[in-house]
Protein backbone atom coordinates (compact mmCIF):
# COMPACT_ATOMS: atom_id res chain seq x y z
CA UNK A 1 0.00 0.00 0.00
CA UNK A 2 0.85 3.69 -0.44
CA UNK A 3 -0.14 7.46 -0.26
CA UNK A 4 -0.21 8.94 -3.53
CA UNK A 5 -0.78 13.06 -3.33
CA UNK A 6 -2.94 14.81 -5.72
CA UNK A 7 -1.57 18.17 -7.14
CA UNK A 8 -5.16 19.66 -7.85
CA UNK A 9 -6.28 18.05 -3.79
CA UNK A 10 -3.11 20.55 -2.07
CA UNK A 11 -3.95 23.41 -4.78
CA UNK A 12 -7.30 23.92 -3.64
CA UNK A 13 -6.92 22.79 0.36
CA UNK A 14 -4.38 26.06 -0.18
CA UNK A 15 -6.32 28.36 -1.90
CA UNK A 16 -4.96 27.79 -5.72
CA UNK A 17 -6.06 26.23 -8.94
CA UNK A 18 -4.52 23.21 -10.36
CA UNK A 19 -2.14 23.28 -13.29
CA UNK A 20 1.44 24.08 -11.48
CA UNK A 21 -0.40 27.44 -10.36
CA UNK A 22 0.85 26.40 -6.27
CA UNK A 23 4.40 26.65 -6.95
CA UNK A 24 7.45 23.96 -6.55
CA UNK A 25 7.83 25.45 -2.27
CA UNK A 26 4.74 24.97 -1.51
CA UNK A 27 3.74 21.91 -3.46
CA UNK A 28 7.15 20.52 -1.71
CA UNK A 29 5.70 21.36 1.82
CA UNK A 30 2.71 20.12 1.47
CA UNK A 31 4.00 16.50 0.42
CA UNK A 32 6.72 16.76 3.16
CA UNK A 33 3.71 17.19 5.74
CA UNK A 34 2.33 13.93 4.61
CA UNK A 35 5.20 11.97 4.26
CA UNK A 36 5.97 12.69 7.54
CA UNK A 37 2.73 11.79 8.87
CA UNK A 38 2.21 8.31 7.04
CA UNK A 39 4.01 4.99 8.00
CA UNK A 40 3.52 3.65 4.32
CA UNK A 41 5.14 4.52 1.23
CA UNK A 42 4.21 8.22 -0.48
CA UNK A 43 4.38 9.06 -4.02
CA UNK A 44 4.26 12.59 -5.39
CA UNK A 45 2.65 14.19 -7.88
CA UNK A 46 5.05 16.87 -8.73
CA UNK A 47 3.43 17.83 -12.17
CA UNK A 48 5.20 19.13 -15.08
CA UNK A 49 8.32 19.60 -12.90
CA UNK A 50 7.70 23.07 -11.53
CA UNK A 51 10.02 24.18 -14.97
CA UNK A 52 10.60 23.21 -18.48
CA UNK A 53 14.21 22.44 -18.38
CA UNK A 54 15.53 18.99 -17.24
CA UNK A 55 17.01 20.81 -15.17
CA UNK A 56 14.09 22.22 -13.19
CA UNK A 57 13.09 18.76 -13.43
CA UNK A 58 16.09 17.36 -11.10
CA UNK A 59 15.82 20.57 -8.65
CA UNK A 60 12.26 19.26 -7.66
CA UNK A 61 12.91 15.52 -7.84
CA UNK A 62 15.98 16.58 -5.05
CA UNK A 63 13.38 18.33 -3.06
CA UNK A 64 10.76 15.58 -2.69
CA UNK A 65 13.13 13.05 -2.18
CA UNK A 66 14.47 14.98 0.83
CA UNK A 67 10.53 15.36 2.07
CA UNK A 68 10.52 11.90 2.49
CA UNK A 69 8.93 10.33 -1.55
CA UNK A 70 9.78 7.10 -3.09
CA UNK A 71 7.93 7.68 -6.01
CA UNK A 72 6.42 10.83 -8.53
CA UNK A 73 4.30 11.53 -11.26
CA UNK A 74 6.03 13.86 -14.23
CA UNK A 75 3.68 15.37 -16.68
CA UNK A 76 4.29 16.11 -20.33
CA UNK A 77 1.60 18.63 -20.28
CA UNK A 78 3.48 21.85 -20.65
CA UNK A 79 0.13 24.13 -18.97
CA UNK A 80 1.72 26.76 -21.26
CA UNK A 81 -1.83 27.45 -22.95
CA UNK A 82 -0.32 27.22 -26.19
CA UNK A 83 -0.33 24.97 -29.81
CA UNK A 84 2.24 23.02 -28.84
CA UNK A 85 0.49 21.59 -25.04
CA UNK A 86 2.54 19.17 -24.58
CA UNK A 87 6.22 18.89 -24.34
CA UNK A 88 8.37 17.58 -27.16
CA UNK A 89 8.56 13.87 -26.86
CA UNK A 90 12.48 14.08 -27.01
CA UNK A 91 12.43 16.83 -24.16
CA UNK A 92 10.62 15.02 -22.15
CA UNK A 93 12.35 11.83 -22.82
CA UNK A 94 15.17 14.24 -21.46
CA UNK A 95 13.02 15.63 -18.33
CA UNK A 96 12.11 11.60 -17.64
CA UNK A 97 16.03 11.04 -17.54
CA UNK A 98 16.83 13.62 -15.29
CA UNK A 99 14.42 12.54 -13.01
CA UNK A 100 15.83 9.28 -12.86
CA UNK A 101 19.03 10.60 -12.56
CA UNK A 102 18.92 12.02 -9.27
CA UNK A 103 16.95 9.51 -7.84
CA UNK A 104 20.18 7.40 -8.81
CA UNK A 105 22.67 9.76 -7.64
CA UNK A 106 21.06 9.61 -4.23
CA UNK A 107 20.80 5.98 -4.51
CA UNK A 108 16.99 6.06 -4.21
CA UNK A 109 15.00 3.56 -6.54
CA UNK A 110 12.21 6.41 -7.23
CA UNK A 111 9.28 4.69 -9.01
CA UNK A 112 8.22 7.24 -11.89
CA UNK A 113 4.77 7.18 -13.16
CA UNK A 114 5.01 9.49 -16.42
CA UNK A 115 1.71 10.67 -17.22
CA UNK A 116 1.20 11.93 -21.26
CA UNK A 117 -2.09 13.77 -21.46
CA UNK A 118 -2.69 12.50 -24.64
CA UNK A 119 -6.38 11.72 -23.89
CA UNK A 120 -7.29 14.39 -21.45
CA UNK A 121 -6.65 17.19 -24.15
CA UNK A 122 -7.19 15.31 -26.91
CA UNK A 123 -4.47 14.52 -28.93
CA UNK A 124 -4.77 13.55 -32.79
CA UNK A 125 -7.82 13.26 -35.40
CA UNK A 126 -9.39 10.42 -33.85
CA UNK A 127 -9.27 7.76 -31.15
CA UNK A 128 -6.75 6.01 -33.70
CA UNK A 129 -4.24 8.64 -33.72
CA UNK A 130 -4.73 9.32 -30.28
CA UNK A 131 -3.87 5.50 -29.54
CA UNK A 132 -1.00 5.60 -32.03
CA UNK A 133 0.88 8.80 -30.28
CA UNK A 134 0.08 7.17 -26.57
CA UNK A 135 1.77 4.18 -27.35
CA UNK A 136 4.49 6.20 -28.48
CA UNK A 137 5.19 8.99 -26.18
CA UNK A 138 4.88 5.51 -23.49
CA UNK A 139 7.25 3.68 -25.24
CA UNK A 140 9.95 6.04 -25.38
CA UNK A 141 9.27 7.35 -21.74
CA UNK A 142 9.66 3.98 -20.45
CA UNK A 143 13.23 3.75 -22.36
CA UNK A 144 14.13 7.15 -20.93
CA UNK A 145 13.39 5.38 -17.19
CA UNK A 146 10.26 5.48 -16.24
CA UNK A 147 8.29 2.74 -14.75
CA UNK A 148 4.76 3.31 -16.08
CA UNK A 149 3.17 5.19 -18.49
CA UNK A 150 0.25 7.08 -16.68
CA UNK A 151 -2.82 8.07 -19.23
CA UNK A 152 -5.40 10.32 -17.44
CA UNK A 153 -8.99 9.99 -19.05
CA UNK A 154 -8.65 6.86 -20.57
CA UNK A 155 -11.17 3.99 -18.65
CA UNK A 156 -12.38 2.45 -22.26
CA UNK A 157 -11.24 -1.13 -21.09
CA UNK A 158 -10.74 -2.05 -24.78
CA UNK A 159 -8.81 0.43 -25.56
CA UNK A 160 -7.19 -0.33 -22.42
CA UNK A 161 -6.08 -3.43 -23.38
CA UNK A 162 -4.96 -2.26 -26.63
CA UNK A 163 -3.02 -0.02 -25.01
CA UNK A 164 -1.44 -2.63 -22.40
CA UNK A 165 -0.65 -4.72 -25.57
CA UNK A 166 1.24 -2.20 -27.72
CA UNK A 167 2.89 -0.35 -24.92
CA UNK A 168 4.60 -3.79 -23.58
CA UNK A 169 4.62 -1.59 -20.52
CA UNK A 170 2.90 -1.26 -17.14
CA UNK A 171 0.17 1.27 -17.35
CA UNK A 172 -1.02 3.76 -15.02
CA UNK A 173 -5.09 4.69 -14.89
CA UNK A 174 -7.17 7.44 -13.24
CA UNK A 175 -10.60 6.53 -11.81
CA UNK A 176 -13.32 8.40 -12.80
CA UNK A 177 -17.21 8.99 -12.29
CA UNK A 178 -18.56 5.95 -14.24
CA UNK A 179 -15.42 4.54 -14.46
CA UNK A 180 -14.94 0.19 -14.86
CA UNK A 181 -13.79 -1.23 -11.29
CA UNK A 182 -10.68 -1.16 -10.59
CA UNK A 183 -10.56 -5.37 -10.90
CA UNK A 184 -12.17 -4.51 -14.42
CA UNK A 185 -9.40 -1.72 -15.30
CA UNK A 186 -6.66 -4.44 -13.71
CA UNK A 187 -8.16 -7.53 -15.83
CA UNK A 188 -7.68 -5.44 -19.06
CA UNK A 189 -4.23 -4.31 -18.30
CA UNK A 190 -3.96 -1.69 -15.78
CA UNK A 191 -0.92 -2.19 -13.46
CA UNK A 192 -2.17 0.62 -11.35
CA UNK A 193 -5.37 2.83 -10.77
CA UNK A 194 -5.63 5.62 -9.01
CA UNK A 195 -8.45 8.38 -7.69
CA UNK A 196 -6.53 11.87 -8.54
CA UNK A 197 -8.45 14.57 -7.20
CA UNK A 198 -11.77 12.64 -6.87
CA UNK A 199 -11.55 12.56 -3.60
CA UNK A 200 -11.11 16.54 -2.88
CA UNK A 201 -14.21 16.94 -5.60
CA UNK A 202 -16.27 14.51 -3.26
CA UNK A 203 -15.15 16.55 -0.50
CA UNK A 204 -16.26 19.54 -2.44
CA UNK A 205 -19.65 18.30 -3.31
CA UNK A 206 -20.60 17.35 0.06
CA UNK A 207 -19.91 20.89 1.81
CA UNK A 208 -21.77 22.70 -1.11
CA UNK A 209 -25.11 20.35 -0.19
CA UNK A 210 -23.94 21.13 3.70
CA UNK A 211 -24.08 24.75 2.61
CA UNK A 212 -26.88 24.81 0.74
CA UNK A 213 -28.84 22.77 3.14
CA UNK A 214 -28.08 25.25 6.08
CA UNK A 215 -28.85 28.05 4.02
CA UNK A 216 -32.04 26.96 2.32
CA UNK A 217 -34.04 24.45 5.22
CA UNK A 218 -31.44 25.59 8.47
CA UNK A 219 -31.33 21.56 9.39
CA UNK A 220 -28.33 19.09 9.24
CA UNK A 221 -29.01 15.89 7.37
CA UNK A 222 -25.98 15.90 4.96
CA UNK A 223 -23.55 16.50 7.94
CA UNK A 224 -24.91 13.47 9.11
CA UNK A 225 -24.89 11.38 6.45
CA UNK A 226 -21.03 11.34 6.25
CA UNK A 227 -20.66 12.32 9.60
CA UNK A 228 -17.46 11.06 11.22
CA UNK A 229 -16.86 11.52 15.32
CA UNK A 230 -14.26 14.31 16.50
CA UNK A 231 -12.89 11.05 19.03
CA UNK A 232 -12.45 9.01 15.86
CA UNK A 233 -10.69 12.04 13.74
CA UNK A 234 -8.75 12.78 17.17
CA UNK A 235 -7.50 9.22 16.95
CA UNK A 236 -5.96 9.47 13.37
CA UNK A 237 -3.73 11.71 14.88
CA UNK A 238 -2.65 10.44 17.62
CA UNK A 239 0.59 8.88 17.02
CA UNK A 240 3.96 10.17 16.59
CA UNK A 241 4.93 11.05 12.79
CA UNK A 242 6.73 7.90 11.22
CA UNK A 243 8.89 8.07 8.79
CA UNK A 244 7.99 6.84 5.01
CA UNK A 245 9.20 3.35 4.04
CA UNK A 246 10.69 2.62 0.39
CA UNK A 247 8.18 1.12 -2.10
CA UNK A 248 10.59 -1.52 -2.96
CA UNK A 249 10.17 -2.12 0.86
CA UNK A 250 6.45 -2.81 0.87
Amino acid sequence: MAVGTTSAGIAYAQGFQDAQRIGRDAMVRAVATIAGAVSCPVSADIEAGYGPSAADVAVTVDAVLDAGVVGINLEDNTHAGTSTPLFDIDEQCSRISAAREAAERRNVKLVINARTDTFLIGVGSDVEERLRQTVERGSRYLRAGADLVFVPLLVDLALVKRLSEELQGRISLMALPGAPSIRELFAAGAARVSIGQLAMLATLGSLKRIAEEMKQQGTWRSIEETFYGFAEAEALFARPAAVSRSLTRS
